[in-house]
């Protein structure tokens, strides 16, 4: 059902944890149908996401999702980031169950929800960046990876 990547970021997660003082915050999901995303970006003064860490409450592929969507940003510049898409994040894990792609969908939103909170914070814009649809808040998430 899963594939060897999958189980491998699910098993041995990338990047988990938080970043104090975080450049953006990206929180996303639902708390009530499960899966909730955060995402940590340190950005530095050449706007290249020099850290990136996770906390994620939910199932195997959205710890999976999220742990290769910092694999595949950290490093990279703002404008790279923005184009990693969910797309992008299934074919780095070698594919998701069909059920399960919506995990990756919230991988993308939550880079996006972060490179927002940056944007916002630093009175900047990202080509192609628009605002988050569902940033749910962090007074509601409980519970994380």
């Amino acid at each position: 059902m899963y594939t060897e990547k999958v189980m491998d970021h699910f098993e041995h997660p990338r990047n988990v944890g938080e970043i104090e003082n975080a450049s953006g915050t990206g929180t996303v999901g639902n708390a009530k149908c499960g899966d909730i995303m955060r995402i940590y970006l340190d950005i530095d003064d050449d706007q290249i996401i020099r850290d990136v860490k996770f906390k994620t409450f939910g199932c195997g592929a959205a710890v999976a999702t999220s742990s290769m969507a910092t694999e595949l940003i950290k490093g990279k510049s703002v404008q790279e980031a923005m184009a990693v898409t969910n797309k992008a994040v299934c074919e780095a894990l070698d594919g998701l169950p069909p059920v399960k792609v919506h995990c990756s969908l919230l991988a993308e939103e939550a880079i996006h929800a972060a490179l927002w909170d940056y944007a916002t914070k630093h009175g900047i814009e990202i080509s192609g960046l628009q605002k988050p649809k569902s940033d749910i808040g962090e007074e509601e998430v409980e519970e994380d990876y």
